[in-house]
């Protein structure tokens, strides 16, 4: 299943043109909709652990075998990266990190790197968005100065070294190409029925949804205010002309949990942190706690 992508209003008007242009609306899904909707070999953009992590939609995504994904994470990767990898959903991470914080290293992330299964793609906080603001803005390319004299620069040969074209004197950037994610996935505790998604002070869930192709989003809830309408609420809100896809999933970022909603689920991602640590014990993960598909509500 593949959802029409969304573009903006003005992609392609002519002058005296009668043809409708308007994005298609949103449409609401099921969880396993949403993960029917992102083809094998996608290239997703995710949020770090303590942004909105759409965890019961990489659930379904495990559940429905995918494969070949090639993960950004915005900027970091983490327990729900760490799962897809371990069921063998990913073909390559870009991140400026995997790591699950203060449960230690992402245990099968650091297995699949060195069986050599998995590509990394080394970067950093600032090239990521910088990459995600190319797309956002429909150019080729940002610059940044910051990456120059790192070691960073030897294993990317896709980040070229170029001249500032308004400097009379040598003056080095470094041109990132623009990061276009076939789809942006993620989890928010609100969204309207015009589509409108609340992030509240998530700006980095703003940035994938303008960059992306298509935007796939899980939620606690739906609610029948226009989120675009209160001038206070509108300003942590992605219009809906954004927005491909929402699927209701309460609690949907347990265990990782939701900022403002309810905290994360530390038993459970420790548990996950020790269990992951061998392929018996992830094996026995993936049964206990993936696998099942949750009754219908």
């Amino acid at each position: 299943m593949r959802l029409p992508e969304t573009t903006t209003p003005a992609e392609g008007v002519v002058a005296g043109s009668t043809v409708d242009y308007s994005p298609p609306m949103t449409q609401t899904l099921t969880i396993e909709q949403i993960a029917d909707a992102i083809p094998d070999g996608s290239l997703i953009a995710i949020p770090p652990d303590y942004s909105g992590c759409a965890m019961a939609a990489v659930r379904a995504l495990i559940r429905r075998q995918a494969r070949d994904l090639r993960l950004v994470g915005v900027p970091s990767g983490g327990f729900q990266a760490d799962m897809m990898i371990g069921a063998d959903c990913v073909q390559s991470v870009e991140a400026a990190a995997m790591t699950l914080g203060e449960y230690g290293a992402a245990p099968q992330f650091v297995a699949a790197f060195k069986s050599g299964e998995l590509v990394m793609r080394d970067a950093t906080c600032p090239a990521i968005h910088a990459g995600l603001q190319a797309a956002e803005k429909g150019i080729p390319f940002l610059p940044l100065r910051g990456l120059i004299g790192s070691d960073i620069l030897a294993h990317r040969p896709d980040w070229k070294l170029m001249d500032n074209p308004f400097s009379e004197t040598e003056d080095k950037l470094v041109a990132l190409p623009a990061i276009r994610p076939d789809v942006a996935l993620f989890h928010a505790a609100k969204a309207d029925r015009n589509g409108n998604v609340w992030i509240g002070v998530r700006r980095e869930l703003m940035l994938m949804a303008h960059a992306a192709r298509q935007t796939l989003v899980t939620v606690e809830e739906i609610v029948d205010e226009d989120l675009l309408a209160d001038p206070v609420i509108a300003a942590g809100t992605i219009p809906g002309l954004y927005i491909t896809g929402i699927a209701v999933a309460q609690n949907g970022a347990w265990p990782v949990g939701l900022p403002g909603c309810y905290p994360p689920d530390h038993s459970h991602l420790a548990d996950y942190a020790a269990m992951a640590r061998t392929e018996d014990g992830f094996a026995d993960y993936l049964q206990r706690h993936i696998m099942p598909v949750p009754a219908a509500a």
